[in-house]
């Protein structure tokens, strides 16, 4: 028997001993991830609905967090009683006296730094096609700020500056825009290049979510690696602690199974479910107005509550609320009108740096009436590579109807007395009425009785 045939007897039975190394791959895989989604599902809450010690605001991308931050925290929480912390990895001691409030990017795995039994989450979710686009704006409208450079070894320095600044922080060190927006600016770069290269005439169209001698057509975007591996179920895998951000490391291998298996993706939406369904807050982007007066209503209340039962003063001799909660003793109305004027000027603000970056790469100009013109295909495309995402956001919709079942009773709870005192009125005036009714009724039987006794009396005569 030859050397050749030999080689491939010994490959036929290796074959039936070892499975393939796809199934071997798929079955450790299938342990991986069950043996997580196990371990994660217990509860962190006896009573989700009662705010504890540190508040952390989970803030998926692109859901109007940053509103909340600046128009609701802000308002509400102290510099002094912000935890220190940056938006790529917490760095701080858990046990920091005074540390309420805690906003971040990260993702939910940064809970394993918290002190679990004494920490409250909230977060939004937003519509998954919504996210996506906004995402896939964004990217561009942050890289297109660098256009103003010659080349992109010059925006490349500038960037570099703006990550060294002390004191500030740049869009280019918060995850994901970390990733997202290098990878945006060498596309546009390369995309004007090639553009200086070909000279006039441009013929670019009118489908500003296809103008590939621009900017990444979105189809491009939504089937590159880069979204695959940060944008789609973005909002699933951030709730379930399961990012490329991610602070635990057993996180990064059940990623890997759950992406390359996709039938594992069940489990972390499991996971991600149960968590939402801990969380002391869940706002919809969709749902702005309701989901504001909510978090008013069932959070900014207990804060306030809190911080003014709780010692108010530091050592140092600073009140824990900030100027506004202090100056004019804040009430649910009034955050509700402090986040109405705060949120003006804060979209005021958004609009001139989004117009004004977009300007860089016009004709393109994304609007909600450019999105008309995309395609259905691509619509459904972005739908099914979200699939996590769009189960997450319907069961987000149910606890969003289920809180706002408790907000209702909670605004009928804090009028009680005033409903009692008009059901007091009516029944007094009912009683008014009634006795009116009596007295009538009975002049009415007089007056029959009167006259009765006169006919009575005419008969006789």
């Amino acid at each position: 028997m030859d050397n050749a045939l030999r080689l491939v007897l010994l490959l036929v039975l290796l074959a039936k001993v070892y499975p393939s190394s796809n199934a071997h791959d798929f079955e450790h895989c299938a342990t991986t991830v069950k043996q997580w989604a196990s371990s994660s599902l217990h509860s962190d809450s006896k009573d989700g609905r009662i705010l504890k010690d540190l508040l952390f605001f989970l803030h998926v991308p692109r859901t109007g967090g940053r509103t909340y931050f600046y128009c609701f925290l802000k308002k509400l929480y102290s510099s002094s009683l912000d935890c220190p912390r940056s938006y790529d990895k917490l760095h701080f001691d858990p046990r920091k006296r005074n540390c309420r409030l805690l906003a971040t990017h990260d993702d939910y795995s940064i809970m394993s730094k918290l002190p679990r039994e004494k920490t409250s989450v909230v977060t939004l979710l937003r519509s998954p096609i919504e996210r996506v686009f906004s995402a896939y704006e964004f990217s561009i409208e942050v890289a297109a700020r660098f256009l103003v450079h010659p080349n992109m070894t010059s925006a490349a320095k500038t960037s570099a500056r703006l990550r060294l600044k002390k004191g500030v922080m740049s869009t280019l060190e918060i995850w994901p825009w970390k990733y997202l927006v290098p990878w945006m600016m060498e596309d546009l770069f390369s995309r004007r290049d090639a553009r200086k290269i070909k000279g006039p005439p441009y013929t670019y169209g009118n489908d500003s979510y296809n103008m590939k001698e621009i900017v990444m057509p979105l189809h491009e975007f939504i089937n590159h690696p880069v979204a695959l591996d940060i944008i789609h179920n973005g909002a699933t895998f951030q709730v379930a602690g399961l990012t490329n951000n991610s602070n635990k490391w057993d996180a990064h291998d059940v990623r890997h199974c759950v992406m390359t298996h996709q039938t594992l993706g069940k489990y972390v939406l499991e996971v991600a479910k149960k968590r939402l369904d801990d969380m002391l807050y869940i706002g919809l982007t969709e749902e702005h107005k309701e989901s504001a007066a909510m978090f008013a209503n069932l959070v900014g209340s207990q804060v306030i509550s809190q911080l003014s039962a709780s010692n108010p003063v530091t050592e140092a001799g600073n009140n824990t609320l900030p100027a506004e909660a202090q100056s004019e003793n804040m009430t649910v109305e009034k955050l509700m009108e402090t986040y109405g004027t705060c949120v003006s000027k804060l979209r005021s603000s958004q609009s001139k740096r989004r117009i004004n970056s977009f300007k860089r790469i016009s004709p393109a100009n994304f609007t909600k009436e450019a999105r008309l013109h995309v395609s259905e295909a691509i619509l459904n495309k972005i739908t099914s590579l979200n699939a996590l995402d769009v189960e997450l956001y319907k069961h987000a919709q149910k606890i969003f109807a289920r809180q706002h079942q408790v907000m209702e009773l909670k605004l009928l709870d804090s009028d009680r007395p005033g409903r009692w005192q008009s059901k007091s009125y009516i029944s007094f005036t009912w009683e008014i009425l009634y006795l009116i009714l009596f007295i009538s009724l009975l002049f009415f039987f007089i007056y029959l009785y009167v006259n009765a006794k006169r006919r009575i009396s005419k008969l006789k005569i």
